[in-house]
């Protein structure tokens, strides 16, 4: 039952991301990701996560537009898929993108302060070595 279900879930993932590269002309609508589909026991919702490129104001149109155009996207996505009963699709901003984008930003500025330190030491070492002579 699990396995019909992660199925059912890439399936609309995949549709859904197709429609909004290529068919979806809304202009709110920036650069968006399909992160992924979440279906509900009783397959009645899909939580669909959408990544956003941009700033607040950026992610918050884009998002709209999304959003009215929902019931067309359920419609392309039932029709695509021959679902008997298609799950009733809400969309939510994802932030797992961004924020891993965030960590790795962290991780080179940790890995540059690091480097920095180390260079400072070396020139500590051979300041002292320098005036033992």
């Amino acid at each position: 039952m699990a396995f019909k279900r992660e199925k059912m879930e890439e399936s609309i993932r995949r549709k859904i991301s197709d429609l909004l590269i290529k068919d979806i002309k809304d202009p709110r609508i920036g650069y968006v990701t399909v992160t992924g589909v979440e279906v509900n026991k009783d397959y009645s919702i899909a939580r669909v996560g959408i990544s956003i490129f941009g700033n607040a104001r950026e992610a918050r149109k884009s998002l709209e537009g999304i959003k009215s155009s929902a019931s067309y996207i359920q419609h392309r996505v039932a029709k695509a898929l021959t679902l008997r009963y298609m799950p009733k699709l809400e969309f939510f901003l994802d932030s797992k993108v961004a924020d891993g984008v965030e960590m790795v930003s962290l991780l080179e500025g940790l890995v540059h302060d690091k480097t920095k330190d180390e260079e400072e030491s070396v020139k500590d070492d051979s300041e002292i070595g320098n005036d033992e002579k």
